[in-house]
């Protein structure tokens, strides 16, 4: 019997397969979210088009989220490599029933809502699952290329996805691009097959966390509330969260609206947040990051966060392709770095509680915004941002005016608050010095 593959080898098996099921899901995406935005404005034309797309985005988000907890506690007590294997059976299982439901002339946006929340709620096993396999996987040192690479897969992705997606949909139609995408999902499931992931030894503070399942699934909470350096990295994620979800949830609406519904310039747009990303990959794989992580996280949370208010104050499609760009540079920073850090000083039998809470934390009021974006798009900042409405005048040499400007203006507006959020971790010696002030996890008790 062939022995299963270990260490960097076997997690760039694992991240190749992902990559090639990511490219997938990205098309289906991609294909599907201009059907969407034709559905709720052409062919079933309903009031808040901007809130039906965006409860899309609330249904992936919202299980994903608030199951994480209990998930954690799960994935903790449960084989890592076999409820990855799962999670992934669990997406694929759910494009196929819109493939069926596309095919037949009988998709709705309602199913839409139901197949994202039963992604989203294995979502919660997948990312906490995977997220500590890693620390099992491979040392220490490579926490933050390993994690740069897993972001490359998806950068990639970003990149290819979608002019491949425009190209296939004028050949084989959005039915070929989900059938394509179904096959992806058996690289992502063979990827961990072909694999040794090891399970982790009892730690000192698995031990203490131990008990029934309710205890084990508030344990991550306690873990990060008695570690002010950790808590307060994450409030920093929360405030930013919150204000960028109530921006980014707009992108594709906004972008249509103020294009003419140009699905090109679109494909464009997203594509040079694939690129950006692909850059910010490729420099920190071979970098390995700054010294001092936290650097990564804040200052990335900034200039993201300007590139972001900056997209939407422009109605230019060459500053919507720099902004995009730069951002998702950064933003490869921000998750690769922060990423590390807690990767380094949690213990890895803990970590799909630890992981679960913490992105609990930070995303908890991403539903939130993701939720508000579409009332606040379609009732307060679109028609005031028309010609003659109440913000024109004052706001329409910043902004412009007519379709898309308003949500423009929200982008503007959350972009800025979120960068003031980003720098505002430097103000708190517990979250600027959390590298120094935490020990790692395998130096504790020495």
């Amino acid at each position: 019997m062939t022995q299963a593959l270990g260490g960097m080898r076997a997690f760039y098996v694992v991240a190749f397969g992902q990559f090639i099921s990511i490219v997938g899901t990205t098309m289906t995406q991609f294909g599907l979210g201009i059907w969407s935005w034709k559905f709720v404005t052409e062919i079933q034309p309903v009031a808040d088009p901007a809130t039906a797309i965006a409860l899309v985005a609330f249904f992936n988000l919202a299980p994903e989220v608030l199951l994480g907890p209990i998930t954690g506690a799960l994935v903790d007590r449960w084989n890592r490599k076999m409820v990855m294997i799962l999670a992934d059976l669990a997406a694929g299982l759910a494009t196929i029933a819109i493939f069926m439901l596309y095919a037949s002339g009988e998709l709705q946006m309602w199913h839409l809502y139901v197949a994202g929340a039963w992604t989203g709620a294995f979502k919660s096993f997948q990312w906490p699952a995977f997220s500590a396999a890693i620390s099992t996987m491979i040392p220490k040192e490579q926490y933050t290329r390993a994690n740069a690479i897993l972001g490359l897969t998806e950068s990639l992705s970003g990149v290819m996805a979608p002019p491949l997606a425009g190209l296939l949909l004028a050949g084989i139609g959005l039915v070929g691009i989900m059938a394509i995408d179904i096959v992806t999902f058996i690289a992502a499931v063979g990827g961990v097959l072909l694999v040794a992931i090891p399970q982790p030894p009892q730690s000192e503070a698995g031990r203490s966390g131990q008990g029934s399942l309710w205890k084990e699934s508030l344990y991550g909470f306690r873990y990060i509330w008695g570690r002010p350096s950790l808590f307060g990295l994450q409030l920093v994620f929360f405030g930013g969260n919150l204000l960028l979800s109530l921006a980014l949830t707009l992108l594709n609406p906004m972008i249509l609206s103020r294009t003419g519904n140009n699905e090109l310039h679109l494909s464009w747009v997203l594509t040079s947040f694939g690129v950006g990303a692909v850059a910010g990959g490729f420099l920190l794989a071979a970098w390995g990051g700054p010294k001092r992580k936290i650097h990564g996280v804040l200052l990335g949370w900034f200039v993201t966060s300007l590139t972001t208010a900056i997209m939407g104050l422009s109605p230019s499609l060459i500053v919507w392709l720099v902004m995009g760009f730069v951002g998702s540079v950064w933003n490869v920073f921000i998750n690769s770095s922060n990423q590390a850090i807690w990767q380094a000083k949690v213990a890895p039998d803990v970590q799909g509680r630890v992981f679960s809470a913490r992105r609990l934390i930070a995303q908890v009021i991403g539903p939130l915004g993701v939720l508000l974006a579409g009332p606040l798009a379609d009732r307060v900042f679109e028609p005031a941002m028309m010609e003659g409405g109440s913000l024109s005048g004052a706001l329409g040499w910043l902004v412009g005016t007519g379709p898309g400007a308003g949500m423009g203006l929200l982008f503007g507006i959350c972009g800025g608050l979120a960068a003031i959020v980003g720098l505002s971790g430097y103000l708190f010696p517990a979250v600027r010095n959390v590298e120094t002030l935490l020990p790692d996890h395998d130096a504790e008790g020495k």
